[in-house]
């Protein structure tokens, strides 16, 4: 079920304790997916499962993810062991941008 995110709109998975919050969403629905199964707006719609296979990697307390185009980023707000993905392509951490230097 493809999702209109904005910023600030929690995700949860909908098979284990993963929760996340949209830093920066796309304007236009994605299929977003964790663990291998459609996200889902309400820890209420959670059922008992495990993640599929290859979207079972799990995801870092306060870590940022983000696709390769840039173009969604979510902070994990309670780790799991299950990945988040859109259209089926995991999303990367976030890699932390360096500081100046200062002489």
């Amino acid at each position: 079920m493809p999702l209109t995110l904005k910023p600030g709109t929690r995700l949860y998975s909908a098979i284990d304790a993963t929760e996340m919050i949209a830093v920066k969403a796309p304007a236009d629905p994605i299929e977003l997916t964790i663990g291998g199964v459609a996200a889902v707006l309400s820890a209420d719609e959670r059922t008992d499962g495990t993640p599929a296979e290859g979207h079972d990697g799990g995801v870092a307390m306060g870590k940022r993810y983000t696709d390769a185009g840039g173009t969604i980023e979510l902070l994990v707000t309670r780790a799991g062991a299950a990945a988040p993905a859109v259209a089926g392509e995991l999303l990367g951490l976030k890699e932390a941008k360096p500081l100046p230097a200062s002489d």
